[in-house]
């Protein structure tokens, strides 16, 4: 018989956020009557800004003519979507980056499991705890040793940076799923750890629209020598609602480079630009168009109040947790809420108790990973009175254990 990859053997049975599903689909099935509040998975339910969905429009008109019909696009991402990535994320806060170094794709989900094509499974790869499922499992599938970095809430779920020289580092700020944000100061000592040891930093900054404390930095490159030392990971799926849709981009600076067995230092730039061409024909022209269009004014105001809606929405979360006698961190620069279970009670078991007395789904945080046994994430991304109405639904629960 064929061989498989071994690595896919030693992943949990299912994906975290598969697992909440089947539970959820089985309780359902078992009482159709109950509503449920889903609050576990950080899904989107504000429509489309109206900016975007004129221009995808557009670009459904554009496939219907031939003078004005797009095929095959290039894999790395079209021109002006490059150059609006650069101009829009980066130059508007002083930030050189070059558009060759920017490469668009169908989420930040998708590059963070594929950029492991580039690395030798010989690398020892540092991952902070708790963390999106992503980091650990495709790594684990890949057969690289894994040196877990706990967060607490004493660092502020930013971890110690470690003494041991580690290959690959993976950050995520702000964080899912603690929604923690680094400061300048931890975030220069990263730096600082990884020129000093030749590491890499896979900088995931998928919610950065979210930050509101203007001390905290947007993107690692606002830190000095980051271009040496780190890739950075950017999705349009929470910025601008794009979970349906699909687009993100990883940016991967030309001055950045590995080694081969030889000892020869190879680009990352490149590589990634070879593996691209190979193994992806590139995002969507409609879903890039739409993309294209979050950075024009209306664009950018239009998502912008999206994102207002959902911070509202997490200080009503922060608000519901705090009368319930629950301690909660996240929510002011991130989408996430994540909490403490009552009475020190398993996080899987308090997931199914407010399953099935309070109709209410949350992420149990352990499927974060051990740091996260515990605690529980909520997300901000439900309708505002069913948020208001599922912390209702919480309190009540929670007086009644």
């Amino acid at each position: 018989m064929i061989r498989i990859k071994e690595g896919y053997c030693r992943l949990e049975h299912r994906y975290l956020f598969q697992e909440v599903a089947r539970r959820v689909a089985a309780f359902h099935e078992a009482s159709p009557e109950t509503d449920i509040i889903r609050m576990g998975i950080g899904d989107v339910t504000l429509p489309i800004a109206p900016a975007i969905i004129r221009a995808m429009h557009e670009a459904v008109d554009d496939l219907s003519v031939q003078e004005r019909f797009h095929g095959y696009g290039p894999e790395h991402g079209y021109g002006w979507l490059r150059e609006a990535v650069v101009q829009g994320d980066y130059a508007s806060r002083g930030i050189t980056v070059d558009p060759e170094e920017v490469f668009i794709s169908d989420g930040a989900k998708s590059d963070l499991g594929n950029i492991l094509d580039l690395f030798s499974e010989e690398n020892t790869v540092g991952i902070i705890d708790p963390v999106y499922p992503v980091y650990v499992d495709t790594n684990v599938i890949d057969g690289r040793r894994i040196k877990f970095i706990p967060c607490t809430e004493d660092d502020g779920f930013t971890g110690e940076i470690p003494d041991e020289k580690l290959d690959i580092v993976y950050l995520c700020y702000p964080n899912n799923p603690t929604g923690a944000v680094i400061s300048r100061a931890k975030l220069e000592g990263w730096v600082d750890y990884a020129l000093r040891n030749g590491s890499l930093i896979l900088y995931d900054s998928a919610y950065e629209a979210f930050i509101q404390d203007p001390d905290i930095p947007h993107s690692i490159y606002e830190i000095e020598g980051a271009r040496q030392c780190a890739m950075e990971f950017r999705s349009f799926s929470k910025t601008a609602g794009f979970t349906g849709i699909r687009c993100g981009y990883t940016v991967i600076p030309k001055e950045l480079r590995g080694r081969n067995r030889n000892g020869d230092d190879v680009s990352f730039n490149a590589l990634w630009e070879r593996r691209q061409g190979c193994k992806f024909n590139g995002a969507s022209y409609v879903s890039q168009r739409g993309a294209y269009a979050v950075y024009s004014p209306d664009g950018r105001e239009q998502t912008r109040e999206s994102i207002r809606y959902y911070l509202d929405n997490a200080a009503v979360i922060r608000e519901g947790l705090k009368r319930a006698g629950l301690h909660s961190s996240g929510g002011e620069n991130a989408p996430y809420v994540w909490a403490r279970t009552p009475g020190g009670m398993d996080d899987w078991e308090f997931f199914d108790v407010l399953l099935k007395k309070a109709g209410i789904v949350i992420t149990p945080g352990s499927g974060f990973g051990k740091a996260g046994r515990g605690y529980f994430r909520l997300t901000s991304f439900s309708d505002k009175a069913r948020t208001i109405e599922a912390m209702d639904r919480l309190y009540n629960c929670i007086n009644e254990l």
